[in-house]
């Protein structure tokens, strides 16, 4: 292709889902004749929607790239699910991206994804367009939406088109800058509606203001004249972007492929290239150091993902953050510290693969028949320096994983670990007090998805449940009780006689045993088996079989056979003073309690702590970080499975949350008795 730095523009579509990113992206392809024909999300044969799955829900669930070139440019789409479930997605599409297009459909407000989206790219300090779709559609307000969007970015949002109509139909629109208007076909049309002339004015004083701030000398030049020239405006426009102070909106219809070239040319003029965009950081040792985006420099490339290809294999996508790859190059995986033999070099279009023999700097390609290689990893030249690991948000959502057929359990669990290949956002992890094999991921959406792969991709099915609560059981009051093994039933007998004392611990969740035996009552070499029918005792409480903790056992007395006594009696013996004494020392269950902090705007705050108090929980205090409120608070961990959902559905998406474990605390009498049922239904069974 023989594309220069200068001339690549890699660009992240993302927003709320459905708002039409893959439409977009399937128009931009087609206008820069990457496609032969424009697809339809409808219709399933989108280029970057490819994933049965994805055809299958008519939503992208996976990060899909693509690229075209228009006059000499060469645009790199990276198309990203807008579902929350898949936020993951997002995060390694903006971790290689110079810039982002925010998609938000004509309707009149403002989408939480947009919102989210927006915040992601001003934190992070990422270039950021956006793009106003669906205007050939009945009852859109281009203006409306621009609207809402400014109310909370007032000083960022600056319009730079202005949709127009005819006979009530999409017919036009306005450059602001330039105050020409242009019809469908994107020629001059001539002069400015009058049924939009009032908000070009306005929007032209915003766009003159933010440009002006972008750049000294444009301040003076706008406080000289009191306007800037079009040409002037563009430039400042540039800077602001690149600053991320200034967020122009542009608008058009993707489905019908109107208002898509002039989208493309000011992606081209004011989204920044790779040699433009701020430089990436890694890690040299302790010190952290900028890498320039330089052709002739040490090549350094950065895996941002992993997919699978039942032909090729798995492919590892790629940025050449510096210097050219070429074909038969070897590389230091930096993160698995051993060399890649690059052989195959790909540049990747939906699930099509285009070989190639060198990728320059600022590129995205694919490298297939790796080793190890995986999502996150630095392949480089020079070994002294690594990227550091793509922070992903953390699993909140958990359910049990079982295979659905006995015996296919490594079927699936092996089929889970290939699926971590292409989606390091989930986690399988084994809870050690349950025995259950924990799936967790970001939402419900996101883990059926998983198992819907499972079964298409590695012909294993999985099945998930309701994970089980690690609870435990202790005692409340001290109990003496008697255990007596005797057995004379033929040979040699047995006889064990034991008297233990039960009661609370003086440190939580610890076994305690002391002997107290005096006198010889139990002989010395017995006493060994009482402490270890005691310790195999306590692994199942009286109560609903949970283990017992925070336990004093104290043995003060016992009788014993000269012939007879041997240690099997006494661990018996043991066993029974355990179930007769703890059921008369006032046993009770304990559950897990959870810290959480939950971020919330304030407008969520009194359905956000009204909830928590419904789920036993107690507010510790509130917060303000970000101009958002942080709401400390414990709850037990049985009220939270579906946590995750329930604050999503609550905060329209806007809430966030991170929970961690602090302690065991009593379970109130009548959720015991629940659990009590619960635990005799399920060794029913």
């Amino acid at each position: 292709m023989g594309i220069s730095t200068q001339n690549i523009r890699n660009i992240a579509l993302i927003g709320h889902a459905g708002e039409g990113k893959t439409t977009l992206a399937e128009a931009i392809l087609f206008n820069c004749k990457a496609i032969d024909r424009q697809g339809r999300v409808d219709d399933g044969n989108t280029c970057c929607d490819f994933d049965p799955e994805e055809i299958a829900r008519k939503t992208s669930i996976s990060l899909a790239v693509a690229n075209g070139e228009y006059k000499g440019t060469k645009l790199n789409i990276l198309d990203v699910p807008g579902f929350f479930d898949f936020e993951g997605e997002m995060v390694q599409a903006l971790t290689v991206a110079d810039g982002a297009v925010v998609v938000t459909g004509a309707s009149g407000q403002m989408t939480v994804g947009t919102e989210l989206a927006l915040d992601y790219c001003i934190k992070h300090n990422i270039p950021t367009i956006i793009f106003i779709s669906g205007l050939d559609k009945d009852n859109t307000s281009y203006a409306d939406t621009v609207e809402a969007i400014r109310q909370k970015y007032p000083t960022q949002v600056a319009p730079m088109f202005v949709p127009f109509k005819e006979n009530d139909k999409f017919a036009g629109w306005v450059d602001v800058a330039l105050g020409k208007a242009f019809d469908l076909t994107g020629a001059v049309k001539g002069e400015i509606p009058q049924s939009v002339a009032g908000d070009c004015s306005t929007y032209f004083d915003a766009l003159a203001e933010l440009a002006a701030g972008s750049d000294e000398e444009l301040m003076e030049k706008f406080f000289d004249e009191g306007t800037l020239s079009g040409e002037d405006i563009l430039k400042g426009v540039k800077l602001g972007v690149k600053s991320c102070s200034c967020i122009p909106v542009f608008g058009g219809a993707g489905l019908s492929n109107r208002g898509i070239n002039n989208l493309i040319e000011n992606i081209i003029a004011l989204l920044p290239s790779p040699d433009e965009a701020a430089p990436a950081v890694a890690k040299s040792g302790d010190d952290l150091v900028e890498i320039k985006c330089d052709p002739n420099g040490k090549v350094v490339l950065r895996i941002f993902k992993t997919m699978v290809d039942p032909f090729v294999g798995r492919l590892n996508m790629f940025k050449v953050i510096s210097g050219t790859l070429n074909s038969g190059a070897t590389l230091r995986d930096v993160n698995k510290e051993n060399d890649e033999k690059i052989s195959a070099i790909y540049y990747v279009k939906g699930k099509k693969q285009e070989p190639t023999s060198s990728i320059v700097a600022g590129d995205i390609g694919a490298l297939a028949k790796l080793g190890d290689v995986t999502t996150g990893d630095t392949l480089t030249e020079d070994p002294s320096i690594c990227f550091e690991p793509i922070v992903m948000p953390a699993p909140v959502y958990s359910m049990a994983v079982f295979a659905a057929k006995k015996g296919e359990e490594d079927k699936v669990f092996g089929g889970l670990s290939k699926l971590k290949d292409e989606d390091i956002s989930f986690t399988v992890t084994k809870n050690a007090e349950t025995n259950e094999m924990l799936l967790s991921g970001i939402g419900e959406t996101q883990l059926s998805i998983l198992c819907k792969k499972l079964k298409n991709k590695f012909g294993s099915e999985a099945i998930l449940k309701e994970p089980r609560i690690a609870y435990r059981e202790t005692v409340r009051k001290m109990a003496e009780a008697e255990g007596k093994h005797k057995k004379q039933s033929g040979g040699a007998g047995q006889f064990g006689d034991c008297w233990v004392r039960f009661e609370p611990g003086a440190e939580d969740g610890v076994y305690e045993f002391v002997d107290a035996v005096v006198g010889g009552a139990v002989p010395r070499q017995f006493i060994p088996a009482v402490d270890k029918g005691l310790r195999e005792a306590i692994k199942e409480g009286v109560l609903a079989g949970y283990p017992m903790v925070n336990l004093k056992c104290t043995l003060f007395d016992g009788k014993y056979h000269p012939v007879d006594s041997k240690e099997i009696a006494f661990i018996t013996a043991a066993k029974l003073a355990y179930a007769e004494g703890v059921a008369k020392a006032s046993p009770c269950i304990l559950e897990p309690i959870m810290h959480l902090e939950v971020t919330v705007p304030d407008s969520y705050m009194g359905d956000v702590m009204g909830d928590m108090n419904k789920r036993r929980g107690r507010i510790l205090g509130t917060d303000q970080v970000d101009g958002k409120s942080i709401v400390s608070a414990e709850a037990p961990q049985s009220e939270l499975s579906k946590y995750a959902t329930d604050l999503r559905s609550m905060t329209q998406g806007r809430g966030r949350f991170k929970a961690e474990f602090v302690r065991y605390e009593e379970v109130p009498p009548t959720a015991q008795d629940k659990i009590i049922k619960e635990a005799k239904e399920r060794a029913a069974q």
